[in-house]
């Protein structure tokens, strides 16, 4: 995409917001080539002075909701891609939270009228004013009535009016920005700026269709409808379309709140391992978690249930994927460093040039550290991110499946251990881990495996025979096109002779231009 003198101009007035707000102080300028080096130190001489007493994730959360909600939106994504930013950028725009202020309650009606064919006061029986605004949308409590006279209370998601447009615009940036980083610094191509805008520019183009997110929801309904201690919400789906999205209203205590959680008579030890054996069920047995489980997108109800909302940011993990988050887990519990590394391998992630002696000496300088500490002193979460790290050095291909996952990992973690000081993340996981390697990497899982694959040979056996005949039937037509000769019509030879002359064309006149140039030179 070309850089023209508007994006141009948005970058610039973006540098300068974020170096006013001091997120350059994050940038470690030793680890730069010299001309970037040079740019951070000028940034950091336009820093406010009372931004250097405040800590990084204050800095980028001012910076980036000073820039609007698209540049929350690229915030919030980084913060998946540590391979990208770094470790410590990637915790610090963890922080980032897309609250902002709403738009107007009349504003909400009219995309509404627009979107559902009929005005709000014909659908709702009452609708409020907003009672919380993102990036993309901001949400109303109303009223429907069923056809029984019941009064059902809802939640009702509504698109931010021009936010399309807006992102457009800004994403437009973004590739010019990813652009550039590219020209200057060569070595910064193998992060791929570009094609990290590509996922982001797709997740928000989902995102704004609500469509897709109720899609999410039923589909995750669907799923999980048998799990202990974990639902999600009711999707009402005549009052849903592309801009607008009706849920069944949430009465519950969010997790950020502890206090409220033990007054509502929970206890919050429970709720930590609900909440993490539900996501583990999620991506290991489903292969589909929601990939946005902060603290605000969680609540407790009364039966002590964690119901999540806000799902439109998802995470899918294929079979593949879920054997081998499955078989590192299971290896560093037997600390079988060498399967590790296999399955690595195996699996494509690292190239087979490397021994897997050799990685497996690096797995054991992460895996031998955490059997000294007690069980509750160890992160699951921090050691899938040494893993990742580990595996830079071994030319291990940036998965985006995964570092969505060890993003998820991390702030579950984290939820769960406000909740639960003490939180035991093994112990807590260990069920549904064993209860999967049971089922998947155990005998009953071979079997079926084996059943799959048969499977998968006898619908290609199937296909064989039609598959022989329609080789059998183009061969013939082959044979028949060539005995005498391949036949040329007379418009196609007319055709190569064109491209013919004007090729011969372009030949003599750059021979001429040449011989010309040379002419000159000589007698220069």
């Amino acid at each position: 995409m070309a850089t023209g003198p508007v994006q141009l101009f948005r970058l610039a007035r973006a540098g300068f917001v974020l170096a006013r707000e001091g997120a350059f102080s994050i940038v470690a300028v030793e680890d730069l080539p010299p001309s970037a080096a040079f740019g951070v130190r000028v940034a950091r001489l336009l820093e406010r002075r009372r931004v250097r007493v405040e800590d990084r994730g204050a800095r980028i959360t001012a910076a980036l909701n000073r820039l609007g909600p698209s540049y929350v939106k690229l915030g919030q994504f980084l913060a998946t891609r540590a391979d990208v930013v770094g470790q410590d950028v990637a915790e610090a725009l963890g922080k980032l939270r897309d609250e902002i202020e709403p738009f107007g309650e009349q504003a909400a009606r009219e995309t509404i009228a627009h979107n559902l064919g009929r005005p709000a006061g014909a659908i709702f029986a009452s609708f409020s004013p907003p009672v919380a605004a993102a990036s993309i949308a901001q949400v109303h409590k109303a009223e429907l009535i069923d056809a029984d006279g019941t009064r059902q209370t809802v939640a009702v998601k509504v698109l931010r009016p021009g936010v399309r447009g807006r992102f457009r615009s800004d994403l437009a940036t973004f590739y010019a920005g990813a652009g550039l980083v590219e020209s200057f610094d060569p070595s910064m191509r193998r992060l791929k700026p570009l094609a990290v805008v590509d996922i982001l520019a797709r997740s928000v183009s989902m995102e704004m269709d609500l469509r897709l997110e109720a899609a999410a929801l039923s589909e995750m309904a669907e799923r999980t409808g048998g799990d202990p201690g974990f639902r999600v919400p009711k999707v009402y789906w005549a009052q849903t379309a592309r801009d607008v999205l009706t849920l069944e209203w949430i009465d519950g205590v969010k997790l950020s709140d502890r206090e409220g959680i033990i007054a509502a008579g929970h206890d919050p030890r429970e709720v930590a391992r609900r909440l993490m054996q539900a996501f583990l069920r999620h991506a290991m047995r489903d292969g589909f978690f929601h990939a946005d489980m902060h603290q605000g997108n969680l609540f407790v109800d009364a039966r002590g249930d964690v119901v999540a909302v806000d799902f439109g940011i998802m995470g899918r993990l294929g079979l593949a994927e879920r054997r081998f988050l499955a078989e590192i887990l299971y290896g560093f519990i037997r600390r079988d460093y060498l399967r590790i590394a296999e399955v690595h391998i195996e699996a494509g992630y690292v190239p087979p040039r490397h021994a897997a002696e050799d990685f497996a000496q690096a797995l054991r300088a992460i895996g031998e550290p955490i059997h000294g500490q007690p069980a509750r002193d160890i992160s699951m979460a921090k050691l899938l991110t040494l893993l990742f790290e580990v595996t830079e050095l071994f030319d291990m291909q940036t998965r985006p499946e995964l570092l969505m996952l060890q993003k998820t990992m991390v702030v579950v973690e984290g939820v769960s251990r406000a909740l639960d000081p003490d939180f035991d993340m093994w112990s807590a996981s260990e069920p549904v881990v064993r209860d999967w390697i049971e089922h998947n990497l155990g005998a009953a899982g071979r079997i079926g495996q084996a059943a799959s694959e048969f499977g998968a040979f006898g619908r290609a056996a199937s296909r064989l025979p039609a598959l022989i005949e329609h080789g059998a039937r183009v061969t013939a037509q082959l044979d028949a096109a060539t005995r005498n000769g391949i036949a040329l019509s007379e418009e196609t030879v007319e055709a190569i002779g064109r491209a013919e002359g004007r090729g011969n064309r372009w030949l003599a006149i750059g021979v001429w231009v040449v011989a010309a140039l040379l002419f000159y030179l000589a007698l220069r």
